[in-house]
């Protein structure tokens, strides 16, 4: 059993939608969640950038004495989890796009993948499209410039409805009947685009089963903490901290830091 906290990092404020389904799942468990928003988004940087800066919050998290950590980032995870798995020893849990289910479960062979160029362009992403979506008609778009607007608290704003419409035209008029979010920011304009999408399309994000993932792993390696315990979570930015405090709603501690 170990007390010690579950690490969470993320390109910004996106993350804490994974965040929000591990403590869901797991109050007892002590939490540390990083928003490296200072560098959002990681989707247009290349793959070196995109581990030199997973490395530094994998190296601030460890100095924090985390005993597991999620990489709750889609472009960290394709870019560079490998990576850290080979340098660490400590067990990390990645996000990717669930496109196994949606390309299981459609019923009109089409589906629709909103996700950043980083996680699109990535060796890994193209494995898992070819190995479970071969044979589905995948709609691929790049959410260009949504992760800046999420990070400036501005979800509700025309920008934003401007750009989903954009992106979703395509989708729809290919008649998809799944939408898969590819970026951990995603899920929180979940709201806007279901008033966009057509009421048949189903929404899919990654949010729970990587906090079934972080539930097995933790239970593998006997790093639980006990049940009895009330987990605390504490959160750093290097962005805007009272953006984060708006996205988690919640009386959690947020701390600005320099890293």
């Amino acid at each position: 059993m170990s007390n010690s906290p579950i690490g969470i990092f993320d390109s910004g404020v996106g993350g804490t939608s994974i965040w929000r389904e591990i403590h869901k799942l797991l109050p007892h468990e002590n939490t540390i969640y990083l928003a490296d928003s200072a560098n959002a988004p990681y989707g247009p940087k290349g793959k070196e950038k995109i581990i030199e800066l997973s490395v530094k919050n994998t190296e601030l998290l460890l100095e924090k004495g985390c005993k597991l950590i999620v990489v709750a980032c889609n472009t960290a995870t394709t870019n560079a989890i490998k990576h850290l798995r080979k340098n660490y020893n400590i067990p990390f849990i990645g996000i990717e796009p669930a496109i196994k289910p949606a390309a299981l479960q459609t019923k009109s062979n089409t589906i629709g993948i909103l996700a950043t160029k980083g996680t699109l362009s990535s060796e890994l992403f193209h494995k898992t499209t070819d190995l479970y979506a071969s044979g589905v008609n995948v709609i691929e778009q790049v959410g260009e410039g949504l992760v800046p607007l999420i990070e400036n608290g501005a979800i509700d704003s025309p920008e934003m409805e401007k750009l989903l419409k954009q992106y979703l035209a395509p989708m729809i008029s290919n008649n998809i009947d799944y939408l898969v979010l590819g970026c951990s920011h995603y899920p929180y304009l979940i709201p806007k685009l279901q008033t966009l999408l057509p009421k048949h399309v189903t929404i899919i994000d990654s949010g729970i089963a990587v906090a079934r993932q972080t539930q097995a792993i933790l239970a593998y390696y006997n790093l639980s903490a006990q049940e009895l315990n009330r987990g605390d979570c504490i959160f750093y930015s290097n962005g805007k901290p009272e953006i984060l405090r708006a996205i988690l709603k919640d009386n959690f501690t947020v701390e600005a830091l320099d890293f």
